[in-house]
Order: C-alpha cells, then sequence, then structure tokens
C-alpha cells in the first residue's frame, strides 16, 4: 500500500509540475525531483503514508488538510512560494489531470447547481461559520473600516487604507448617489461602505446582514457616528426585504448566493430597485470554464460558496430583464489586498493561537495564501456588474467615473482632493461634502433637456 500511494503521487506530480521545481520527501525517505532542471526547488516533506494517499486521490482537499494537520512541512514554511508552484502549474495542465482524478473533478463541476441550495436556513448557518467568529480575529488584519473585500490600487505601492477608500469611492461614483437617495446594501459587512454612503453622499441606507456579530458592530457603529437616523441594520435575508430603493449596492455578498438561487437573487435586484435605479454588484468572479467549489475552502472556509463565471452571472441578469450598464474585471487588486492580509495576520498570529489554536492558525494561513495565489496564478479575478431597470440610467459613456476636475471638488482631512461625483451633463451631483447647492436629480436635468427642446 506504501508503494501503491508513493507510486500514484509521483506519477500525478511528473505530470503536473512543469514550471518551476518542487523537491518531496516521502514517509519512506524516498527523495524526488519534479519539474525544470536547476534553481532552487521548492522543498516537502510529508509525514505519513495518509496523506500521501490523500493527496493523490483528491488534492485539492487533501493539500490543505495536510498543511493545517502538520502533515505537510515547507522548508522555510514558504507557504506563498509553493502555492504560487502549485497553482501556477495546475493552470498550465488544466484538464490534462491523471486518469483517476478526471471523474471527481467532472462530477464536483456537474453536480455544483445540486450542491448550490442556500435556502434561507442553509445560508444563515453558513454565514455563522465564517462571518460570527471572533470581532477581534477580523482587527487583527483587515483595515480600518473593516472592508472584507477587494481593494482598488491606483498603485500596487498604495496602502489597505488607501486601497479601500478608493474602492468605495469608486463604488459610489458607479452608484451616482445623490442626496436623500434610498440605497439597500445587501451584504453590509460591519457597516463600512453603508456609513460611507450615509456620511460622505447624504443617503439613506438599509443594510442588512445575516450575521449577528456584523449586524450588532454596524449597528454600533452607526450610532457612535451619529447615523442612526440615516442607517437601518437589519438581520435579514435579502429575499425577505420589501420595498423601493433608488440604488442597491453588494460587495462581497455574491459569492454565498448559491448557483441554485442566481435567478432569484436577480430577480430581488430588478423587483427592489426604483424604475430610475442603479444596482452595483461586486463579486470574486472566476474566468475559466466553471467548475465546483473548492471542497477545502468548501469544508473549511466558506460553506456554500461558489465563485459564478461571467456567463452564470449575466445569464441570471438576463432573465431578470436587466440592463448591464457596465461590467468591470479587476485584475490582481485581490491579490495586492490579499498580500496585506496575509502579512498582517502573520504578525498577529500569537494572538490568533490565543483566541483559538495553532491549528486554526495554520488553517488561516493557508486560505489567505491559497486565494491570494489563485488571484495572482489562477483564473479568478473581481467583476463589478453594473445594472439597471431603464437603457439611460446611466451616463453614455465612463467619463464620469474618471472626471478629474476641480468643479464642486473638496479636500478630505489630509489636503487631498476629493472629486465631485457627476451627473449626465458633467454637473456634479454630489462631492464629499455637504455642501449640496450644485445638486441637481436626474429627473430634474431630463426636465431641463425638455423644456429647452420644447421651447
Amino acid at each position: 500500500m506504501i508503494q501503491f500511494a508513493e507510486y500514484a503521487l509521483d506519477r500525478m506530480l511528473r505530470s503536473l509540475i512543469q514550471d518551476g521545481a518542487l523537491h518531496v520527501i516521502m514517509p519512506s525517505g524516498d527523495s524526488h525531483r519534479y519539474g525544470t532542471l536547476g534553481g532552487d526547488p521548492v522543498r516537502v516533506r510529508l509525514r505519513d503514508t495518509a496523506t500521501v494517499r490523500h493527496l493523490a486521490l483528491n488534492p485539492e482537499l487533501a493539500l490543505g488538510e495536510a498543511y493545517m494537520n502538520g502533515a505537510l512541512m515547507i522548508d522555510g514554511d514558504d507557504l506563498q512560494e509553493f502555492l504560487a508552484l502549485i497553482v501556477r502549474n495546475v493552470q498550465r495542465v488544466a484538464g490534462n489531470r491523471v486518469w483517476w482524478q478526471k471523474p471527481l473533478l467532472k462530477s464536483r463541476a456537474a453536480l455544483r447547481w445540486l450542491t448550490q441550495n442556500n435556502i434561507v436556513e442553509r445560508a444563515r448557518g453558513n454565514v455563522v461559520h465564517h462571518y460570527d467568529l471572533s470581532g477581534r480575529l477580523y482587527d487583527l488584519f483587515l483595515d480600518e473600516d473593516r472592508q472584507y473585500s477587494c481593494g482598488y490600487f491606483k498603485t500596487p505601492t498604495e496602502t489597505l487604507d488607501q486601497a479601500q477608500a478608493h474602492k468605495k469611492e469608486h463604488i459610489a461614483r458607479k452608484l451616482m448617489i445623490e442626496p436623500g437617495m434610498t440605497v439597500l446594501d445587501i451584504g453590509c459587512g460591519w457597516g463600512g461602505m453603508a456609513l460611507t454612503l450615509a456620511k460622505g453622499f447624504g443617503a439613506r441606507v438599509v443594510g442588512i446582514t445575516l450575521s449577528q456579530e456584523q449586524h450588532i458592530y454596524a449597528t454600533q457603529r452607526a450610532k457612535r457616528e451619529g447615523l442612526a437616523d440615516r442607517i437601518d441594520f437589519r438581520l435579514c435575508d435579502y429575499r425577505h426585504v420589501e420595498g423601493s430603493f433608488d440604488r442597491i449596492v453588494s460587495v462581497g455578498m455574491f459569492e454565498h448566493v448559491g448557483l441554485r438561487h442566481f435567478n432569484s437573487y436577480f430577480q430581488t435586484i430588478r423587483d427592489r430597485l426604483s424604475p430610475d435605479g442603479i444596482a452595483l454588484i461586486h463579486t470574486i468572479g472566476w474566468i475559466a470554464p466553471a467548475t465546483g467549489t473548492n471542497p477545502w475552502l468548501a469544508k473549511y472556509i466558506f460553506p456554500g460558496g461558489y465563485i459564478p463565471t461571467a456567463s452564470e452571472a449575466i445569464r441570471a441578469v438576463e432573465k431578470a430583464r436587466l440592463w448591464a450598464t457596465d461590467i468591470e474585471c479587476w485584475r490582481l487588486h485581490y491579490a495586492y489586498t490579499l498580500r496585506h492580509w496575509y502579512d498582517r495576520f502573520r504578525q498577529n498570529e500569537d494572538q490568533v493561537a490565543a483566541m483559538y489554536d495553532d491549528r486554526f492558525v495554520r488553517m488561516w494561513r493557508f486560505y489567505l495564501a491559497a486565494c491570494e495565489q489563485t488571484f495572482r496564478n489562477g483564473p479568478q479575478a473581481v467583476f463589478q456588474f453594473q445594472l439597471s431597470r431603464n437603457i439611460d440610467a446611466v451616463p453614455l459613456t465612463r467619463d464620469y467615473l474618471y472626471d478629474q476636475s476641480d468643479l464642486g471638488a473638496t479636500t478630505d482631512a489630509n489636503g487631498t482632493a476629493r472629486p465631485a461625483i457627476v451627473a449626465k451633463d458633467g454637473r456634479p451631483i454630489c462631492s464629499h461634502g455637504s455642501d449640496n447647492s450644485h445638486f441637481n436629480s436626474r429627473k430634474e436635468q431630463d426636465n431641463d433637456q425638455q423644456n429647452s427642446s420644447s421651447r
């Protein structure tokens, strides 16, 4: 059995590792080198035969388990380099895997519709598994605003807090927020986006989450910042929201909807959106043929999670009769974000271990590193879908997103210029201040144009 397991893993690795080099020491003491000659290989040691067998049969699940359980040891514990090597080579071979793994991979992809049945109660349990961990954990590696989604790096050297602020501003521009507008924030997290839209843009926001920890934290934060009269945080499923909203925003939540519920999700977006409304859906996306969720992530990190392809999302958008007024693909931004998270997490691992244990630390270290390398070397990116019910809800060009003129601009506490959000005709809609003298609603602008035409 030992010889067969090692033989199977050896055969798999010889067909897999083509770019770079890997040096593996088996439990028997046998040493094998894979990949290109020359250079310094990544060196790993496997401690037991069961790990060898599991890696040969189901590597997507077994690799993370072996690392978190200490059965796979990496020289220097250079997890990032090891995972970069693995992810890069998995992409090179694509579907050309050893024959005994192909049935499992095909069935995982074929059955994703059945496994993605996130009914309300299951969705709540999935959220509790990940997001109701101690808030102290997230404070140890997230930015000051607790943004647990991809930042927007205008340069790779920006700080995490700068990138997260850019992300929120970019989304606000796409939403074309005007003072007094009502906004539904689906999957509001710890409240950062809702607070930004209320405080910086004068919106009235309903933020919903299924996490009790997030709901408590966000509600307390709104009270502390004097925004309780403008923001209503609710412990609520998106399917249970009623009413109509001028704007809808959802950042990092669509990955938890589940493939079977894409149609109902986007139909809910349409039903809750006012006739002239705009929605912005920000989600991790898969840019290769659809496949099943990584089994290790599904078991230990995000049960019920699924990374959609653009085509899967757009099919549901089309069925809901929504206009995809803008689709943007962010490349590498999440890799930069995750490296910040990973570095901060590693700096605070002693505190995490005191809260949980060493196995938890290794599990989350693997999670953050594996996600980063999938964004760097795999088929993952971030999609932003700007949606509307009406064809003319947003300007005909994307100039309004990047207008850097001083018209209506303000400055923040550091003296940094904050350009205004501009309307269809170029006039500012709302700056990051309280001066709304330049404000004109979209309907008022349309009426002005109609009156001008009639004259």
